[in-house]
C-alpha cells in the first residue's frame, strides 16, 4: 500500500493519536510505508500522523550513513537533559519553510520494538531532536507550535504563499 504525507492543517495532524496494543503484521506494514516515506523525503523520522494514521507509531533514523532506523510504538520520553540547543526543524506536512527551535540536547525514550517488548534507549543531539519532534506530532503538535504566536503565523502565511 502507497502512503503519502496529509497536508497541514489535516485533522489527523492536530489531535492526539492512539495507542498501540500490539505489533502485527499491520503494524509492520504502516511501518515500512513510513520508512519508505521518510526515505524518499530524505527526512530523519516520521510519525503515523504525518500520514494521516492517528496511531502512536513513530520511524528515526538520524544515521549518517542510513539503515538504522529505530521503529518505536507508542514512545514516550522519560527523560530530558538540560542543556538546550537551537536546531533548525522542518516538516513535509507544510513545506518550503523552517524554523529554529530550541531542544534538549539529549532524551531517555521508552517505546515498544518491533518484537513487541519495552525498550528504553539515551538519544542525543540529532536523533533526540527527531524523536522530540516525532512525538510531537503523536501528541497532536507541530514543530511550529514551540514558536511564539508571531513567528508562528508568520511562518505559516510565508508557507501558504509558496505553496500557493
Amino acid at each position: 500500500m502507497s502512503r503519502s504525507i496529509v497536508p497541514w492543517p489535516h485533522p489527523c495532524l492536530r489531535r492526539p493519536a492512539d495507542p498501540i496494543e500490539k505489533i502485527n503484521p499491520e503494524i509492520e506494514e504502516i511501518w515500512r510505508d513510513m520508512i519508505a516515506v521518510m526515505e524518499a523525503m530524505p527526512g530523519v523520522g516520521l510519525a503515523a500522523p504525518q500520514l494521516g494514521i492517528g496511531l502512536r507509531l513513530a520511524v528515526v533514523d538520524a544515521s549518517s550513513a542510513r539503515g538504522e532506523v529505530l521503529r518505536m510504538a507508542n514512545p514516550e520520553i522519560l527523560h530530558v537533559s538540560a542543556k538546550l540547543e537551537m536546531g533548525e526543524e522542518a516538516s513535509p506536512n507544510l513545506p518550503y519553510v523552517s524554523a529554529q527551535i530550541k531542544r534538549p540536547r539529549g532524551v531517555t525514550v521508552r517505546y515498544m520494538d518491533e518484537t513487541g517488548a519495552w525498550q528504553e534507549k539515551d538519544l542525543v543531539g540529532l536523533w533526540a531532536r527527531s524523536m522530540l519532534h516525532q512525538v510531537d506530532h503523536l501528541n497532536g503538535r507541530m514543530y511550529f507550535d514551540n514558536l511564539s504566536k508571531l513567528k508562528r503565523d508568520m511562518l505559516i502565511k510565508k508557507a501558504r504563499k509558496l505553496c500557493a
